[in-house]
């Protein structure tokens, strides 16, 4: 678990570290507190961002628990956290049992990617929807299955059983990948479907982004889905999948680029839209959206200054720093549209 900010004592006054310094700093009464949880897909460029915005704004204090999308939604939903944040958007039965209304505001947009551990094979690999679904299905049962073979020639592929690793946790990155599963196999959309927490066919869970990779890089013959970050993080493979438009492409902040692209013009005015297999050539067949969810009402006044103006910062000098961290910033349309919706936060 990330921990952002931590508190020390000295000379018995609770500081906030890094948000005192030895002169003119406030006290933790003074500091305003901001408590959030949910999505692992968005922990990297989120504390960056907390870190970075603290420093110019040295009142303000975020506590975020990369906990999972779906531990974040119920956090919101229960009232013991003042955002949280997702990467599948809120359902509308989920809506409606909020205590107040629930704003969606997309932050970034990054890409979930099928990373394996085959030893002796170091070749970047192809994938078709058609394996992966199988693959995750159970149906593939070898890494020299042909469906595999067929889209990596000239490399030689072993005949180990797999072993699939996916999220034991509510994962909106589960649930990005599993909408896009859900797109291209009818078989998978009848058998598992989408959704943050499914019950697997096959496999091996691991809790958070880190927990799959970690699984993926200590299980020989493995395969598992993570945020992109999380595998260049951890020097792992990761592969090409064929999109829609039938070409192979790798992850990337323009091939994300490329699928936001082919949706910006249709963004729904509550933000809650699906990108994943997104016509175009060039487009990342699983990429997304990843949103922070914010109550309508914020009865602290306080609380709702810092949060509008971290919103209003996000969408600014924030998303200059998206790329360093292997995340593409928003499209400046959608950009133009959240800026508008922060009004209506009271």
């Amino acid at each position: 678990m990330r921990t952002i900010l931590a508190c020390v004592l000295v000379t018995g006054v609770a500081l906030l570290s890094g948000c005192a310094g030895s002169g003119g700093g406030k006290t933790e009464s003074q500091v305003v507190a901001l408590n959030g949880a949910g999505a692992t897909f968005p922990a990297p460029i989120y504390s960056k961002w907390f870190d970075e915005y603290h420093k110019s704004h040295t009142g303000i204090q975020f506590n975020y628990q990369p906990i999972g999308s779906g531990g974040g939604i119920r956090q919101l939903l229960a009232g013991t956290v003042d955002f949280g944040a997702s990467d599948q958007p809120m359902t509308d039965e989920q809506l409606s049992g909020a205590h107040a209304k629930v704003l969606h505001f997309p932050t970034v947009l990054g890409a979930v990617v099928p990373t394996y551990n085959i030893p002796d094979v170091s070749q970047e690999l192809s994938f078709t929807p058609e394996a992966l679904a199988g693959i995750m299905l159970g149906t593939i049962k070898k890494w020299n299955a042909p469906e595999i073979a067929k889209a990596n020639p000239g490399v030689k592929l072993p005949a180990s059983e797999i072993v699939v690793v996916h999220r034991s946790d509510g994962s909106g990155t589960t649930f990005v990948w599993t909408d896009y599963l859900s797109k291209v196999s009818p078989a998978w959309k009848s058998k598992a479907g989408a959704g943050n927490s499914i019950n697997w066919p096959v496999g091996l869970g691991g809790k958070g982004n880190d927990g799959v990779a970690g699984l993926v890089k200590q299980t020989p013959n493995s395969i598992g889905y993570v945020e992109l970050v999380y595998a260049i993080q951890n020097n792992m493979n990761y592969g090409r999948v064929r999109n829609a438009s039938g070409a192979f492409v790798k992850a990337g902040l323009d091939s994300v680029t490329a699928a936001a692209a082919s949706a910006a013009a249709s963004i729904p005015a509550d933000f809650r839209v699906s990108i994943t297999n997104a016509p175009g050539a060039g487009a990342w067949p699983i990429s997304s959206f990843t949103w922070l969810l914010v109550p309508q009402n914020i009865p602290d006044a306080a609380k709702r200054q810092a949060i509008t103006g971290f919103l209003e910062w996000m969408l600014g000098p924030g998303q200059q720093m998206t790329q360093a961290l292997s995340y593409a910033p928003l499209p400046d349309s959608v950009v133009a549209q959240e800026k508008q919706a922060i009004a209506r936060i009271q």
